[in-house]
């Protein structure tokens, strides 16, 4: 089978923007004398849909009265501040340059929302390589469900075969295996924490093996 496409997630794939997250809420936590254990915050990665709502968490176990759009607006604040601290993660640009080069095309599949990922990549100089963006926006079922990756998938112009995921949680890994496509986990300092076991492979970061390789190595597969 000959790869035509290479798909990314974006939160902790392209910018690591879940350590931010879990890290605001944690010290919102911490300032009502309350903890976010890992445990509790790992079933949300990668998704929008999780049965966990830190806020709603947070406020059924504060009995005082609180302004909670202060809270929000605060820990928002933060997490957009440790974020824009965020380099793009190894490997990612010479991804994309090799592929461009290659004849690729570049699709982005994300539970996030199309303000938050095309904000991002517009600030990163990153909006115009892609092809396909897919968000939350575009679904009724993010991720662990493959509507995302078979959106893009559509909107490439391909079948899931001619495709390698770039994944970086469970949830995205599932959704990606869902669709029926070639999964690469490529874990961050959070995900490493966390079984990424159904991928198809996992490396330490995307400088771990050049794009030729890897599509070498799918293609011979």
């Amino acid at each position: 089978m000959v790869i035509r496409a290479l798909i990314f997630d974006f939160d902790g794939l392209i910018l690591e923007t879940e350590g931010p997250s879990y890290q605001s809420w944690k010290d919102v936590y911490q300032s009502f004398g309350l903890s976010l254990p890992f445990s509790t915050w790992s079933t949300i990665i990668g998704t929008t849909q999780g049965a966990f709502d830190p806020l709603q968490k947070l406020q059924s176990q504060v009995t005082s009265r609180v302004d909670w759009e202060a809270v929000e607006a605060q820990r928002m604040a933060r997490e957009q501040a440790l974020n824009e601290a965020q380099p793009v993660l190894p490997g990612v640009l010479r991804y994309l340059e090799d592929a461009q080069d290659l004849g690729l095309k570049l699709g982005v599949a994300s539970s996030s929302s199309a303000k938050w990922v095309i904000g991002h990549l517009k600030r990163l100089g990153l909006d115009s390589i892609f092809d396909c963006v897919r968000t939350k926006d575009d679904v009724e079922h993010v991720k662990p469900y493959p509507e995302l990756y078979l959106s893009v998938l559509n909107c490439l112009g391909i079948q899931a075969y001619e495709a390698i995921a770039l994944e970086d949680s469970p949830n995205g890994v599932r959704s990606a295996k869902h669709a029926g496509i070639y999964c690469v986990a490529v874990p961050n300092p959070l995900t490493s924490r966390l079984s990424l076991e159904q991928a198809d492979l996992q490396l330490s970061s995307l400088e771990a093996l050049p794009l030729k390789e890897l599509l070498e190595r799918v293609e011979l597969s």
